[in-house]
């Protein structure tokens, strides 16, 4: 399947002679044709007036439609086959088996997202009806969520596709009624290129209008600063950096009429190794820990970077099986030479710091990219004492183990701590009245706590959140992944005494087959 460079503005392919930009192969570093068009201002300008042209009609089309097209979408990126998981290979670095996966959990939460639709339950459809006889008249109120308008999805270099052109932002945005504007990641052009093709031809096979979707390529901010300010967005999705997100949301806060933006940013994932567990099962939890630490080379947002445990001989078990199964970890290749770069100078920090001992290493680089594996410990009261060591991601295959004296010192950490998308605690039964302690506060700090299990693998569920108080997301009430991430992309309406020839089908009296609450009860 032929790459041709370009960019998808309004579902047309759109060239740009002059320039170009090239994808990087991450294990040799050498790059990867063809050139991929740069978009200028004129093409935001062009994706964001098509987007807002196309909002009325798209919004309001019947939920069965945008239904249909979410599922030709998922079909069509299914149907790439082999030259998505073959491009996404050369230019991720990531394995097969990982992107068949990650394939398959793109395509799964569109669907997702359509049996949400098809549900109706997103639209929250409330009726109360007027009371003549009150004084003063009780009005006629009926209310559902509506789209918010054209959105704006930046491509993360982690997931090339779930959480990129198709992926999870731009799924539930579509969902909720929203045209999508692709900002594709500089580190995999290609990839996005198969996936906008694939959601370009859904489109038409479905007859959606043509603005619904565009896909804008550019290295650098000027694309995405200009997407961002352009006062037809309303909303942004991103997944990435502290800084970047951080950038994104003041230039977003800055605009004539401050919009959202749900960035998904900086999380450390504390583990907590709680005594009863740790006594009995310490030398299973050690090679359990460092499975999930260096996954995908580390280059999970939901990493374990932290682990809190009781100083004493059970810890010691548990961090003599952890290094021994690190020191035996193969380095992986990163996903980008920036980002290795970024990892290997966040372990030269941790390794400079005094207060941090280096327990362990993994396996010597074998490419320019591989990043090493690396354990750190630290007393609790170190950690505690300087706030440095509270907030610092290391993006990547690298974890801090801080040793408690005693249970109240863990519980002492925990404050120091900034928002976190989980935690996790390892407990046994007789651990639960120390659990029952630390989920309360725990839930101030994070937006998924685990039980017996390790953060990596974010299951695409009703129930599942993925975000967190700030800076693990900018929005702590909202979350990217699971059918509630479709509320980031929504606002509520309220309808007075309108006459039921103008209300919206969801909330005349016979209703639409969804759930509503009618006078203050439940019905379906």
């Amino acid at each position: 399947m032929a790459l041709t460079g370009e960019l998808f503005i309004a579902s047309k392919r759109v060239a740009r002679g002059e320039g170009g930009f090239r994808a990087v192969s991450p294990a040799t570093g050498q790059e990867i044709e063809p050139a991929f068009s740069i978009a200028t201002l004129e093409d935001v300008e062009a994706a964001c007036a098509a987007a807002e042209a196309v909002f009325p009609a798209y919004s309001n089309l019947p939920r069965e439609d945008r239904a249909k097209f979410l599922e030709a979408a998922a079909d069509e990126i299914e149907a790439l086959g082999d030259a998505l998981i073959e491009r996404a290979m050369a230019e991720t670095g990531l394995p097969q088996a990982r992107l068949l996966g990650e394939r398959g959990r793109t395509a799964g939460q569109l669907r997702l997202f359509a049996k949400e639709l098809r549900l109706g339950e997103y639209l929250r459809a409330r009726v109360d009806h007027a009371n003549e006889e009150r004084a003063p008249r009780k009005p006629d109120l009926r209310l559902r969520m509506v789209p918010v308008g054209p959105v704006v999805v930046f491509g993360a270099s982690n997931f090339p596709l779930a959480f990129s052109t198709a992926g999870g932002d731009t799924a539930s945005a579509l969902a909720a009624g929203c045209p999508v504007i692709v900002k594709g990641h500089s580190a995999h052009p290609g990839t996005a290129e198969l996936v906008a093709g694939a959601v370009t031809r859904a489109a038409e096979k479905t007859g959606m209008p043509a603005g619904v979707f565009s896909l804008i390529n550019g290295p650098g901010n000027s694309v995405g600063q200009a997407l961002v300010t352009d006062p037809r967005v309303k909303a942004v999705g991103f997944t990435g950096s502290r800084a970047g997100g951080t950038q994104l949301m003041q230039l977003a806060a800055n605009r004539p009429v401050p919009i959202p933006v749900y960035a998904e940013m900086s999380s450390i994932n504390p583990v907590f190794l709680l005594p009863e567990a740790l006594e009995a099962r310490a030398e299973a939890l050690g090679p359990a820990f460092v499975g999930s630490l260096t996954m995908g080379a580390g280059q999970f947002c939901t990493n374990p970077g932290l682990v809190l445990g009781i100083d004493g001989p059970a810890l010691d078990r548990f961090l003599t099986t952890a290094a021994d199964a690190l020191g035996v970890a193969p380095a992986q290749t990163m996903l980008t030479p920036g980002i290795h770069r970024a990892y290997e100078s966040g372990v030269a920090r941790m390794a400079s710091s005094p207060a941090l001992s280096q327990l362990a290493q993994g396996q010597e680089p074998g490419g320019p990219t591989c990043g090493q594996a690396a354990l750190f410990s630290i007393a609790a009261k170190d950690f505690i004492a300087d706030p440095a060591h509270h907030s610092e991601e290391v993006f990547g295959a690298a974890s801090l183990v801080i040793r408690c004296a005693d249970v109240e010192e863990m519980l002492a950490v925990i404050p120091q701590l900034e928002g976190q998308l989980t935690a996790t605690m390892h407990l046994d039964e007789g651990d639960y009245p120390l659990a029952a302690r630390l989920v309360p506060v725990l839930e101030r700090k994070v937006g998924r706590i685990i039980a017996n299990g390790w953060p990596t693998g974010v299951e695409v569920t009703d129930a599942m959140v993925h975000g967190g108080p700030f800076p693990s997301t900018a929005d702590g009430r909202s979350t990217s992944v699971g059918t509630l991430a479709i509320d980031r992309f929504l606002r509520p309406v309220s309808y007075q005494d309108l006459p039921a020839a103008l209300l919206p089908g969801e909330l005349t009296d016979a209703g639409a087959g969804i759930p509503r609450r009618v006078d203050g009860t439940p019905q379906v």
